[in-house]
Protein backbone atom coordinates (compact mmCIF):
# COMPACT_ATOMS: atom_id res chain seq x y z
CA UNK A 1 0.00 0.00 0.00
CA UNK A 2 1.28 3.42 -1.30
CA UNK A 3 3.30 5.33 1.78
CA UNK A 4 1.15 8.30 1.54
CA UNK A 5 -1.98 6.52 2.96
CA UNK A 6 0.15 6.32 6.40
CA UNK A 7 1.96 9.21 6.30
CA UNK A 8 -0.29 11.71 4.80
CA UNK A 9 -3.58 10.10 6.18
CA UNK A 10 -5.21 10.91 2.68
CA UNK A 11 -7.30 8.90 1.26
CA UNK A 12 -7.68 8.36 -2.60
CA UNK A 13 -11.59 9.93 -2.09
CA UNK A 14 -9.88 12.98 -1.01
CA UNK A 15 -7.12 13.47 -2.96
CA UNK A 16 -9.72 13.00 -6.03
CA UNK A 17 -12.11 15.78 -4.22
CA UNK A 18 -8.49 17.99 -4.10
CA UNK A 19 -8.24 17.77 -7.77
CA UNK A 20 -11.74 18.84 -8.73
CA UNK A 21 -11.54 21.77 -6.03
CA UNK A 22 -8.00 22.97 -7.51
CA UNK A 23 -9.44 23.48 -10.89
CA UNK A 24 -11.57 26.68 -8.92
CA UNK A 25 -7.69 28.17 -9.27
CA UNK A 26 -7.71 27.97 -12.95
CA UNK A 27 -10.66 29.76 -14.06
CA UNK A 28 -9.88 33.05 -14.00
CA UNK A 29 -8.45 33.88 -18.11
CA UNK A 30 -5.67 35.60 -16.42
CA UNK A 31 -4.13 32.83 -14.53
CA UNK A 32 -1.32 31.46 -15.59
CA UNK A 33 0.28 29.33 -13.18
CA UNK A 34 2.99 26.48 -13.01
CA UNK A 35 4.49 23.33 -12.38
CA UNK A 36 3.63 23.36 -8.38
CA UNK A 37 6.38 24.29 -6.92
CA UNK A 38 8.40 21.13 -5.60
CA UNK A 39 9.87 20.67 -1.79
CA UNK A 40 13.02 22.37 -1.95
CA UNK A 41 16.90 20.69 -2.31
CA UNK A 42 17.15 19.81 1.03
CA UNK A 43 13.93 18.17 1.84
CA UNK A 44 14.17 16.04 -1.60
CA UNK A 45 17.72 14.67 -0.25
CA UNK A 46 16.00 13.74 2.79
CA UNK A 47 12.65 12.20 0.89
CA UNK A 48 15.70 10.56 -1.04
CA UNK A 49 17.31 8.55 1.66
CA UNK A 50 14.44 7.34 3.00
CA UNK A 51 12.99 5.41 -0.61
CA UNK A 52 13.21 2.35 -0.88
CA UNK A 53 16.20 0.79 -3.28
CA UNK A 54 14.45 -2.30 -5.18
CA UNK A 55 15.04 -3.80 -8.49
CA UNK A 56 12.18 -2.54 -11.45
CA UNK A 57 9.59 -5.22 -12.66
CA UNK A 58 7.61 -4.32 -15.52
CA UNK A 59 6.08 -7.71 -15.81
CA UNK A 60 2.04 -7.46 -16.39
CA UNK A 61 2.28 -2.89 -17.07
CA UNK A 62 -0.15 -1.47 -19.54
CA UNK A 63 -1.27 2.32 -19.74
CA UNK A 64 -4.69 1.17 -19.59
CA UNK A 65 -4.13 0.51 -15.84
CA UNK A 66 -3.78 4.01 -15.28
CA UNK A 67 -7.53 5.57 -15.73
CA UNK A 68 -5.98 9.50 -17.22
CA UNK A 69 -7.54 12.29 -18.24
CA UNK A 70 -10.78 12.31 -16.08
CA UNK A 71 -13.23 15.18 -16.05
CA UNK A 72 -11.76 17.47 -13.60
CA UNK A 73 -14.41 19.93 -13.96
CA UNK A 74 -17.45 20.51 -16.40
CA UNK A 75 -16.24 19.81 -19.64
CA UNK A 76 -12.47 19.69 -18.54
CA UNK A 77 -10.09 16.65 -18.08
CA UNK A 78 -6.53 16.95 -17.01
CA UNK A 79 -4.99 17.46 -19.96
CA UNK A 80 -7.11 20.60 -20.70
CA UNK A 81 -7.14 21.57 -16.94
CA UNK A 82 -3.22 21.71 -17.19
CA UNK A 83 -3.14 23.54 -20.41
CA UNK A 84 -5.44 26.14 -19.09
CA UNK A 85 -2.59 26.25 -15.85
CA UNK A 86 0.76 26.30 -17.86
CA UNK A 87 -0.28 28.81 -20.63
CA UNK A 88 -0.52 32.58 -21.08
CA UNK A 89 -3.94 33.93 -22.51
CA UNK A 90 -5.59 30.76 -23.27
CA UNK A 91 -8.91 30.00 -24.70
CA UNK A 92 -11.10 27.45 -24.85
CA UNK A 93 -13.91 26.66 -26.52
CA UNK A 94 -17.28 24.98 -25.20
CA UNK A 95 -15.69 21.53 -24.93
CA UNK A 96 -12.74 23.35 -22.61
CA UNK A 97 -10.19 22.19 -25.83
CA UNK A 98 -7.98 25.18 -25.95
CA UNK A 99 -7.82 27.02 -29.35
CA UNK A 100 -5.56 30.08 -28.79
CA UNK A 101 -2.62 30.28 -26.17
CA UNK A 102 0.92 30.81 -25.68
CA UNK A 103 2.95 27.81 -23.81
CA UNK A 104 6.79 27.32 -23.31
CA UNK A 105 7.93 23.89 -22.30
CA UNK A 106 10.41 24.26 -19.59
CA UNK A 107 12.19 20.96 -20.46
CA UNK A 108 13.65 22.70 -23.66
CA UNK A 109 13.02 26.45 -23.44
CA UNK A 110 10.44 26.45 -27.12
CA UNK A 111 7.21 28.05 -26.79
CA UNK A 112 3.83 26.95 -28.83
CA UNK A 113 1.15 28.55 -29.89
CA UNK A 114 -0.99 25.67 -30.76
CA UNK A 115 -2.28 23.03 -27.71
CA UNK A 116 -1.57 20.38 -30.58
CA UNK A 117 2.13 20.52 -30.54
CA UNK A 118 2.19 19.56 -26.26
CA UNK A 119 1.81 16.34 -24.38
CA UNK A 120 1.03 16.47 -20.72
CA UNK A 121 3.96 15.07 -19.28
CA UNK A 122 3.58 12.68 -16.53
CA UNK A 123 6.81 13.65 -14.57
CA UNK A 124 6.98 9.94 -13.16
CA UNK A 125 5.86 7.89 -16.01
CA UNK A 126 3.12 5.61 -15.50
CA UNK A 127 4.97 2.71 -16.31
CA UNK A 128 8.09 4.07 -14.30
CA UNK A 129 5.57 3.88 -11.08
CA UNK A 130 4.50 0.38 -11.95
CA UNK A 131 8.45 -0.38 -11.92
CA UNK A 132 8.05 0.98 -8.60
CA UNK A 133 5.53 0.11 -7.09
CA UNK A 134 2.49 1.29 -8.45
CA UNK A 135 1.65 -2.34 -9.81
CA UNK A 136 0.30 -3.27 -6.57
CA UNK A 137 -2.09 -0.56 -6.18
CA UNK A 138 -5.49 -0.75 -6.99
CA UNK A 139 -7.16 1.15 -9.97
CA UNK A 140 -8.87 4.18 -8.01
CA UNK A 141 -4.70 4.89 -6.36
CA UNK A 142 -3.34 4.36 -9.43
CA UNK A 143 -6.42 7.14 -11.50
CA UNK A 144 -5.47 9.66 -8.52
CA UNK A 145 -1.76 8.99 -9.22
CA UNK A 146 -2.27 9.70 -13.32
CA UNK A 147 -3.95 12.72 -12.85
CA UNK A 148 -2.67 14.10 -9.64
CA UNK A 149 -2.77 18.30 -9.86
CA UNK A 150 -1.59 18.59 -6.33
CA UNK A 151 2.01 17.07 -6.47
CA UNK A 152 4.68 18.34 -9.19
CA UNK A 153 3.70 15.62 -11.62
CA UNK A 154 1.84 16.74 -14.80
CA UNK A 155 3.39 19.20 -17.09
CA UNK A 156 2.89 20.64 -20.42
CA UNK A 157 5.86 20.17 -22.28
CA UNK A 158 7.07 19.80 -26.11
CA UNK A 159 5.32 16.66 -27.19
CA UNK A 160 8.56 15.11 -29.23
CA UNK A 161 10.48 15.81 -26.41
CA UNK A 162 7.75 14.01 -23.95
CA UNK A 163 7.85 10.85 -26.20
CA UNK A 164 11.51 11.43 -26.25
CA UNK A 165 11.75 11.07 -22.44
CA UNK A 166 9.44 7.90 -22.49
CA UNK A 167 9.63 5.87 -19.29
CA UNK A 168 12.82 6.68 -18.62
CA UNK A 169 14.07 7.80 -14.98
CA UNK A 170 16.65 10.49 -14.19
CA UNK A 171 19.49 8.17 -14.83
CA UNK A 172 18.79 7.69 -18.80
CA UNK A 173 17.26 11.30 -19.39
CA UNK A 174 16.79 14.62 -18.23
CA UNK A 175 15.48 17.95 -19.54
CA UNK A 176 18.00 19.55 -22.06
CA UNK A 177 17.27 22.82 -20.22
CA UNK A 178 20.51 22.29 -17.47
CA UNK A 179 18.62 25.24 -15.22
CA UNK A 180 15.15 23.06 -14.69
CA UNK A 181 16.86 20.06 -14.37
CA UNK A 182 17.08 20.96 -10.17
CA UNK A 183 13.27 21.67 -10.14
CA UNK A 184 12.92 18.04 -12.36
CA UNK A 185 14.97 15.34 -9.94
CA UNK A 186 13.40 17.62 -6.52
CA UNK A 187 9.64 16.88 -8.57
CA UNK A 188 10.53 13.75 -8.89
CA UNK A 189 12.20 12.68 -5.27
CA UNK A 190 8.49 14.04 -4.33
CA UNK A 191 6.41 12.84 -6.11
CA UNK A 192 8.21 9.10 -5.39
CA UNK A 193 8.02 9.93 -1.99
CA UNK A 194 4.57 11.00 -1.52
CA UNK A 195 3.35 7.31 -3.47
CA UNK A 196 5.35 5.57 -1.19
CA UNK A 197 7.43 4.32 -4.74
CA UNK A 198 11.03 2.76 -4.80
CA UNK A 199 14.02 3.47 -7.01
CA UNK A 200 16.32 1.39 -8.49
CA UNK A 201 20.18 1.71 -7.99
CA UNK A 202 21.37 4.00 -11.01
CA UNK A 203 18.36 6.19 -10.53
CA UNK A 204 18.98 7.03 -7.02
CA UNK A 205 23.01 7.55 -7.67
CA UNK A 206 21.68 10.17 -10.37
CA UNK A 207 19.11 11.92 -8.65
CA UNK A 208 21.56 12.27 -5.28
CA UNK A 209 24.27 13.42 -8.25
CA UNK A 210 21.88 15.77 -9.41
CA UNK A 211 20.62 17.18 -5.89
CA UNK A 212 24.08 17.88 -4.21
CA UNK A 213 23.90 20.86 -6.61
CA UNK A 214 20.74 22.16 -5.72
Amino acid sequence: MPRFYARRRVSILAALTALTASVTLFTSPTASAALPTPVSGATARSYLAQLTVATENRTGYSRDLFPHWITISGTCNTRETVLKRDGTNVVTDSSCAATSGSWSSPYDGATWTAASDLDIDHLVPLAEAWDSGASKWTTAQRQAFANDLTRPQLIAVTDNVNQAKGDQDPATWMPSRTDYRCTYVRAWVQVKYYYDLSVDSAEKNALTNYLAGC
